[in-house]
């Protein structure tokens, strides 16, 4: 698992090889100059033969040798950083931009079924800790591998008996790190799965702060908010309690192996056959040897962190997207707005049936209102005639056209909709408009918003129709919210227009407000209206009353109140106050 993430991260890299090579070349030349100061310093120590006898000229000379290198790995530390941490970032807006995109190629049912604090945790938080994952392997993987490389070489020139003790001796501390590594990841995976969870928490409490307060809910709240705060407390503790102990246990053992070094090579100066200078310049390359190991280890929750915080991000990227077109699929010209339903079966759960042999036939410019009981499935079948979810079988056609052969675009440019929970954004007031028609003009804009009846109170806003609204228009009354959304159904020009309960929030003046300008709105348009209140839809040429799922009656106002079937008790529930 965890190989294949990081092989995943790797290809979002690949874009870049110009500056990853760069960031090696800054590597090669930062270590080699740091290797060959140890050199330096050594010739500077045999210079100095005895007491009052320092050949002063040649370590003058040497020092001048070590200041120019110092400096030469100041500048190319600091480039190897500066690439490592381009390509870091970039990575990073690439792979939080390809999520992002995924949001609107999964289908809508991947949606409904996940929490969205946890989605927005996994483009924020784990995106991020990807990218500091990247930064910190970046710069411990190219300067880690060439000062390896580049110590095993010197320490071979100088003692190749020693060398080959240091290295046999190094895979205990990477033993020891990989052991950790193993332990820690499920840990580490849990913490990152927790942050999600109370991110979605975190929105559920704020979004909803006024059915908390209104409940008196803020002590349960606090208390169901701790749960998931303690846990992620204890998971977290004990992630990075075992991951820091990677760190020192590794040191321990190279601090040992460095000892060795030091023993032996003291044994080795005192037999004559290493001198004072290689000595020193020998225990500064095992140090510097095993230092790579050490700064991994110390970075290693932060690795495990990113490749949890991957994963997470990539189960997103793996999600199944939304069915494509058809290659031959049709764009409906001049669409006149007849829709016919036949037999259609859908359920959202397998073996849990909602809509069952579901028919109706709706007639260009003709206007079907859908009433029912709560869960009937009137929504529902918004979201199939939308194909925000495909049918389990059956047909929905448009002009005689199955709508799974229309191009999912071109369906849906065709049919406006205005849900019963408005969705603002935060934008201007005109942009939240042209959401629906990004070519309409300021004319149509401001005749739409007339028709909707909310042109008066935009300019009434501090800047008209450029004034900004909040996150869903929380600097505007839920009516005024409603009459914008209706404008911006409005600005689309539909031939198909869709009202769900598009009129249930909002006061009976601003209703009758509604109603007059959707009547004129709804000339030579097919509209469906669902509805809850039976009084916004009497007017309509077909009532369609739904129960189960099934289309139990279908007629006018008049004829189904004589029949005194379903609509009429839920017409006398409402009005006279009857029981069913």
């Amino acid at each position: 698992m965890k190989k294949s993430v990081v092989r995943r991260v790797l290809k979002y890299i690949k874009p870049y090889k110009g500056l990853l090579a760069l960031a090696i070349l800054s590597a090669i030349i930062s270590v080699s100059l740091t290797l060959y100061i140890p050199v330096l310093t050594g010739n500077a120590i045999d210079n100095i033969i005895d007491k009052g006898n320092v050949n002063f000229e040649n370590v003058l000379q040497i020092i001048i040798y070590i200041a120019v290198g110092v400096a030469g790995v100041a500048i190319f530390q600091w480039t190897m950083t500066y690439f490592t941490n381009v390509i870091s970032y970039k990575t990073v807006r690439d792979l939080r931009r390809d999520v992002f995109c995924k949001f609107n190629d999964v289908p809508l049912s991947y949606i409904d079924t996940h929490s969205h604090g946890d989605l927005i945790s996994r483009v924020i938080n784990d995106v991020d800790a990807v990218g500091d994952g990247l930064s910190q392997m970046f710069l411990q993987l190219f300067s880690g591998i060439v000062t390896i490389l580049g110590t095993m070489v010197f320490m071979f020139i100088i003692d190749w008996r020693i060398a080959l003790a240091v290295i046999i001796l190094t895979p205990l501390s990477l033993f020891v790190a990989a052991f950790i590594g193993k332990m820690t990841h499920n840990r580490f995976a849990r913490q990152q799965q927790l942050q999600g969870d109370i991110s979605s928490y975190v929105e559920e409490y704020v979004g909803n702060q006024r059915i908390v307060k209104a409940f008196s809910y803020e002590d349960r709240a606090f208390e169901n908010f701790e749960k998931y705060n303690q846990e992620l407390y204890t998971v977290g503790f004990k992630a990075q309690f075992a991951g820091a102990l990677a760190n020192p246990s590794t040191r321990f053992v190279n601090a040992t192996v460095y000892a060795a070094v030091g023993i032996f090579g003291a044994i080795t100066a005192i037999a004559g056959t290493l001198s004072v200078g290689q000595l020193s310049c020998f225990l500064t390359y095992a140090n510097q040897y095993t230092k790579p190991f050490n700064e991994v280890t110390g970075v290693l929750t932060q690795l495990q962190t990113a490749i949890a915080a991957a994963g997470r991000v990539f189960d997103v990227l793996d999600a199944e997207d939304e069915p494509e077109d058809k290659p031959d699929s049709i764009k409906v010209e001049n669409c006149k707005g007849n829709v016919k339903i036949e037999n259609v079966n859908f359920s959202y759960v397998k073996d849990k049936p909602l809509i069952t042999n579901f028919s109706l036939d709706v007639k260009s410019g003709s206007h079907i209102a859908i009433v029912g009981p709560t869960g009937c499935g009137k929504t529902t079948f918004i979201n199939l005639l939308m194909r925000f979810y495909d049918i389990d079988n059956g047909s929905i056609t448009i002009d005689g056209v199955n709508i799974k052969d229309i191009d999912c675009e071109n369906l849906r440019k065709n049919t406006a909709i205005v849900l019963q929970d408005t969705v603002l954004f935060a934008d201007t007031v005109k942009n939240n408009l042209l959401y629906s028609r990004q070519d309409a003009t300021d004319t149509e804009i401001i005749a739409a918003a007339k028709k909707a009846n909310c042109h008066n109170m935009i300019m009434h806003l501090p800047d008209g129709y450029d004034s900004m609204l909040a996150k869903d228009g929380q600097n505007l009354s839920q009516g005024q919210r409603q009459l914008l959304s209706i404008a911006r159904a409005f600005v689309a020009s539909p031939k198909i227009l869709i009202l769900d309960e598009a009129t249930s929030s909002v006061d009976t003046r601003t209703e009758k407000k509604i109603q007059d300008a959707m009547t004129n709105l709804m000339k030579n348009r097919t509209s469906l209206i669902i509805a809850h209140r039976l009084s916004t839809i009497q007017d309509a040429d077909v009532i369609v009353v739904m129960d189960n799922g099934r289309v139990v009656e279908t007629g006018n106002h008049e004829s189904l109140l004589a029949a005194k079937g379903r609509y009429y008790e839920l017409y006398m529930t409402q009005f006279a106050g009857k029981a069913i």
